[in-house]
């Protein structure tokens, strides 16, 4: 009988499911379930048919109409009452049944655990050698350095005391994907001293013990590899890591830790407050006055005294978990929560043990009830981490330590993080530095209000979402070469700290420089992270790789956009104590200034006028106070790129368009005024508003003002504007910013929507009249806009009135009655003045809110554009996609740069499963649980009529106008592959150093795919110079840098040649092909034959266009002539197309 595997709930199956076991390795066990299940068997129980298929459970009509029981009442009430909805829970408790172990894997776990097990008690005894002799082991290395040297004493190898399996395997808290069981091996006594604790003598002989076990093993065929790690990145404590042979050696990880026998030292010895490493012995220089004080090594001792409790703690934690039903539970949903936020592994994490610990700590203290359920003990986890600081008031699971135990304040002065065992002696957070406790705590509080709100599927943001550093964190930076952190250690007089971790400078060192950052960041910064330094491994032949030879160190900072970026840090008074400390931490970048409120205070000013460069502030700052305190040169510090230069739209000045957007703003808001303010109109106008993407701060290449060169044009006045002279290249692109102005509703406007519109032409007149008379503003008007130049931009006004749309759907039947028929002109008029004036205003409402909404937006849209996918995608959607991430960031904090949004930008895009959900973007906060309820339901029955991308507002819960047209499901599919693509590379190129570092390569479409690419002249292509790559040569196109009071004349307005000739290609071959443009400064027009292009159709004469007539067999039929396509493309584009290029032989039929 075939066995049935249920689909993954997570992402990325591979990574959560374990593949089959190999049926020969567990044959006995077959063959007793065999035995087991056979006997005469109810047929309701059967469900599966004989070829595997599930078939309906049969039951009878008693069963079937059986009332509740009471357990089933408690669950329904329980999930009524605790959850959202029932679908939380169910997605809870298939997301534990996914990642729990199957008894069938236990069943492989425990025997591959008796073989080893059995191998390790026949290890043999040797002869006693010295320390330092290493002549016994035979193509096996020592898996620790001996830094600063070999400690003097005696060794042999003998059979271990005992091995007893800990950790969550036993516990039943062990979860998949990747699968670890820990064995402690208890090391005889009679190979250890009671004074090896001092001066290392003990972790030497613990990694020798551990040698000769790999030595022994490496006899054996039964192990499929054997590899050396590191407890939590601790050198001092290595495993032996073991995999089994077979299909399972990838999943299964069997960890041996060699522990001395119990209560073998006292833990006395290992006050936080002692001394176990002497410096004399550390140094190699005797210093008679440092033998008297010898510094504390808290470290060290909390290293050594965690070997001797993985038992006490194993039966401490089995106690608790018994007593708690939901115990197990509720460690799984932890440790999915952890690993998902890469808090579970590397030096100073917070791991599945510390999880259960905790829990227990909080069941033993009666924070919360044994007889809850895994939802509420989850919750109240979270709610403790995120409401407890245990930096400053830390927390002990010891009821009864003896008088020895060190107490909480003493653990403080040692340690940033207390959490003390039930031994009362040991801190379980010894290695865990402020920042990341402070990291859990964040991560916590946000995901409380992940829970808290009903519109969030917090299921998927809180289990199913990996956050990578990269997409977390607004500025990223890594340190390189950490070998120049031994120039930090003698700099920042770390001796005592290189002691406490036995050399190791890296952790020496590092909490001191993120102090250091965090002092000097201050307001700039929320939250300051870092990464874990990852657990080594190693081969079993090969030397423990050195600290130097660590990935580098990743930190991550949380913006504070109101102070994050300012030029000026003022410090304190010149005559303030407290000026000393300030001129200390900036050293000469601190000088006295005199402010406008007479204050003289030292200060420090940065550099940057434009926001591009004052998002470049904090680079200085963190480059400076390394390089000042801690000797780090700036060649070792690395800021994770920077993609404002893809959207700069003045490079002399460094500006990314947020400059040039305000001037806009500011134009068009007194432009309104003057608007408002204008008399002699026949109707009054009730609003005035921008309709257009440079007022919500969203256009990627924001219009500049500018002056006009009339030496560039013919002196002949035209009509149409100044045209350029024949010899001159295309002029500058002048953007028209749409304004709508609606006048007042009377009852002399007509109902005649013709009639509407020669009232509108002559409101556009009297406008540009008016405006011209009071003003001395140039005008152009035309009968749909009237065109204004003021202050060196173009601004385009549509007179619009209220019920014009509703004209237009007004019919008479054949019996004269009123109709209402919706059509597309009258959907597009709403869109234009309704729709759009609408969300332009909500968008530039959310770019106060939000500082880098625009930014974000705008090089989304590059990208976009760059993969000719902007006419698919569209701006609107663009924009309302680009805010989601900030009005529905979970699980992330709204993003504080151009970066990570971006890179959420194509995460979103490609990751969210557009085919069954909408995405709701809840603008001004107007909707609520029930509307998003009663909006995914609408959806649901109403999917196949909806678009391919449906797109919710306020405002749109229905329709999605802003997708209703595009993109199709061919063309989403591609965008959604796209963004996965790019990402990867992105990422990939941000994270490793060792990559060509070259982030425009994913605004550089490929043109493989195409058929036929029409390369245009470059000099009549208005927009090259904003190209992903511009050319090194630009042009002159008839206009200088700012603005003029004056013009003598009008310029063409919007006229774009390459825009135009793609219109008419469409228009000639749209039946035929697809055409795809980069509107930013592209010099390609790629073409795709669409599929069934060529085949040939039966002929008739109204069907000739493009095509060429075929006679076979009597038979008269068309097809497409490509050779006179190819000479239209030339002739259509005379002067514009410089070649035309076949990529491909499709076209041949």
């Amino acid at each position: 009988m075939k066995k049935m595997r249920k689909k993954s709930v997570l992402p990325e199956a591979q990574d959560y499911k374990m593949e089959s076991p190999d049926p020969s390795q567990i044959e006995e066990q077959d063959e007793k379930s065999v035995k087991v299940t056979k006997g005469p068997k109810r047929q309701a129980e059967s469900t599966v048919s004989d070829n595997g298929v599930l078939q309906p459970l049969k039951m009878s009509k008693q069963e079937l109409y059986k009332a509740p029981t009471v357990e089933e009442f408690n669950q329904l009430k329980e999930a009524e009452n605790l959850f959202h909805c029932n679908l939380l829970k169910m997605q809870m408790d298939e997301l534990l049944k996914e990642v729990a172990l199957s008894e069938h894997r236990k069943n492989l776990l425990d025997f591959f655990v008796q073989q080893i097990t059995h191998l390790l008690h026949t290890v043999p005894k040797s002869e006693v050698v010295e320390l330092e002799d290493l002549s016994w082991l035979s193509g096996v290395e020592v898996p620790i350095r001996f830094i600063p040297k070999v400690a003097k004493g005696k060794f042999h190898m003998e059979p271990p005391e005992s091995i007893n399996l800990v950790g969550s395997y036993p516990l039943g808290t062990c979860i998949k994907p990747q699968v670890s069981v820990d064995l402690a091996v208890t090391i005889p006594a009679t190979i250890l001293h009671p004074m090896d604790a001092i001066n290392q003598k003990y972790p030497q002989k613990r990694a020798l013990y551990l040698a000769g076990l790999v030595q022994h093993l490496m006899s054996t065929k039964t192990v499929g590899s054997l590899r050396y790690s590191c407890l939590h990145g601790n050198r001092l404590r290595p495993l032996l890591l073991i995999k089994p042979r077979g299909k399972d050696s990838s999943s299964v990880t069997l960890r041996v830790h060699a522990v001395p026998p119990p209560n073998f030292l006292k833990p006395s010895r290992f006050h936080p407050q002692k001394n176990n490493v002497r410096t004399e012995w550390f140094t190699g220089v005797a210093d008679k006055q440092q033998e008297l004080s010898e510094p504390p090594t808290p470290h060290y001792n909390s290293t050594i005294l965690g070997d001797h409790l993985p038992l006490s703690h194993f039966q401490f934690l089995s106690a608790n978990s018994t007593q708690c039903p939901a115990f197990r539970d509720v460690v799984a949903l932890l440790k999915v929560w952890l690993r998902q936020r890469g808090l579970d592994q590397g030096a100073g994490c917070f791991c599945g043990f510390h999880a259960s610990m905790l829990l227990a700590y909080l069941l033993s203290t009666h924070k919360v009830g044994k007889s809850m359920n895994a939802y509420q003990l989850f919750r109240n986890v979270l709610h403790f981490l995120a409401s407890t600081d245990l930096t400053k008031n830390g927390i002990t699971l010891a009821k009864n330590a003896d008088t020895k135990a060190p107490s909480i304040p003493e653990f403080h002065m040692a340690f940033s993080v207390v959490f003390v065992d039930p031994s009362g002696h040991l801190n379980l957070c010894a290695d865990m530095t402020t920042f990341t406790y402070k990291q859990i705590q964040h991560e916590a509080l946000l995901s409380i209000k992940i829970w808290d709100d009903p519109t969030v599927d917090c299921f998927q943001a809180l289990f199913m979402t990996t956050k990578a550093m990269i997409r977390t964190y607004d500025n990223v930076f890594y340190l390189s070469e950490l070998v120049k952190l031994q120039a930090s250690c003698k700099k920042l007089s770390l001796l005592n700290e290189l002691m406490d971790h036995s050399g190791n400078y890296v952790l020496a060192a590092f909490p001191f420089i993120l102090s250091l950052l965090q002092q000097g960041l201050g307001e700039r910064i929320h939250l300051l992270a870092h990464s874990l330094p990852p657990d080594p491994e190693w081969s079993v032949d090969s030397a423990p790789p050195k600290h130097k030879n660590q990935p580098p160190l990743c930190v991550g900072l949380l913006l504070n956009l109101q102070h994050a970026l300012c030029s000026l840090e003022r410090g304190p008074p010149a005559d303030s104590p407290k000026a000393t400390e300030f001129r200390q931490m900036w050293g000469s970048r601190s000088e006295l200034r005199r402010f406008q409120d007479g204050a003289i205070t030292e200060a420090v000013l940065w550099s940057g006028s434009s926001v591009c460069q004052k998002r470049l502030i904090l680079r200085e700052i963190i480059a400076h106070l390394l390089q000042l305190h801690a000797d780090i040169p700036g060649s070792c510090v690395r800021f994770v790129g920077q993609l404002d230069s893809l959207i700069t739209v003045d490079k002399e000045d460094s500006t990314t368009g947020e400059e040039e957007s305000l001037k806009v703003i500011q134009a068009y808001e007194d432009l309104s005024r003057k608007l408002w303010q204008l008399e002699g109109l026949p109707l009054s106008i009730t609003s005035v508003q921008g309709a257009h993407q440079v007022i919500r701060c969203t256009q990627v290449f924001p219009p500049v003002p500018v002056k006009l060169d009339y030496s560039f044009f013919v002196g002949e006045k035209n009509p149409v504007g100044l045209m350029p002279k024949a010899d001159k290249p295309c002029p500058y692109y002048i953007t028209p910013i749409k304004v709508i102005v609606h006048m007042e509703g009377s009852g002399k406007w007509p109902s005649d929507h013709l009639a509407i519109h020669h009232i509108k032409a002559a409101f556009h007149v009297c406008l540009g009249e008016l405006l011209n008379k009071h003003h001395k503003y140039r005008y152009h008007a035309k009968p749909t806009y009237l065109d204004v130049w003021k202050d060196g931009l173009a601004f385009r006004i549509h007179v619009a009135y209220h019920r014009e749309p509703q004209i237009l759907r007004e019919a008479l039947t054949p019996e004269g009655m009123l109709i209402y028929r919706d059509n597309p002109e009258a959907q597009s008029l709403e869109l234009e003045t309704q729709h759009k004036p609408y969300l332009t205003s909500t968008l530039h409402g959310l770019q106060q809110q939000h500082g880098c909404f625009g930014a974000v937006s705008r090089l989304s849209k590059r990208w976009l554009a760059s993969q000719f996918l902007l006419e698919d995608i569209q701006e609107e959607p663009a924009d309302l996609l680009v805010a989601s991430l900030f009005l529905h960031s979970a699980p992330f904090d709204p993003p504080s740069s151009p970066q990570v949004g971006f890179l959420r930008f194509l995460y979103v895009l490609s990751t969210f499963d557009w085919r069954n959900n909408p995405l709701v973007v809840n603008l001004n906060q107007k909707l609520t649980a029930a509307d998003y309820a009663e909006l995914k339901n609408d959806f649901v029955v109403s999917r196949e009529s909806l678009p391919a991308m449906f797109i919710a507002t306020p405002n749109d819960k229905t329709v999605s106008v802003w997708t209703k047209e595009a993109p199709s499901v061919q063309m989403l599919q591609h965008a959604v592959m796209l963004a996965a693509k790019s990402l990867q590379v992105v990422q990939a190129q941000l994270v490793d150093s060792s990559l060509k570092q070259d982030i425009r390569v994913v605004f550089r479409p490929s043109l493989e795919a195409f058929d036929v690419l029409i390369h245009l002249v470059p000099k009549q292509v208005p927009l090259l110079a904003k190209a992903v790559d511009p050319p090194l040569v630009t042009f002159q196109q008839g206009v200088f840098k700012g603005s003029a009071t004056t013009e003598r004349a009008l310029p063409i307005i919007d006229y774009d040649p390459v825009r135009l000739y793609l219109s008419e290609l469409r228009e000639a071959f749209g039946d035929l092909a697809l055409f795809f443009y980069d509107p930013f400064g592209g010099t390609v027009i790629a073409v795709l034959w669409k599929p069934k292009a060529f085949e040939s159709q039966s002929f008739k004469t109204t069907l000739m266009n493009a095509r060429r007539v075929e006679v076979y067999n009597d038979v008269v039929s068309t097809v497409p002539n490509v050779e006179a396509i190819l000479q239209d493309f030339h002739l259509i584009g005379e002067g514009l197309v410089k070649t035309v290029e076949l990529r491909t032989e499709k076209w041949v039929i």
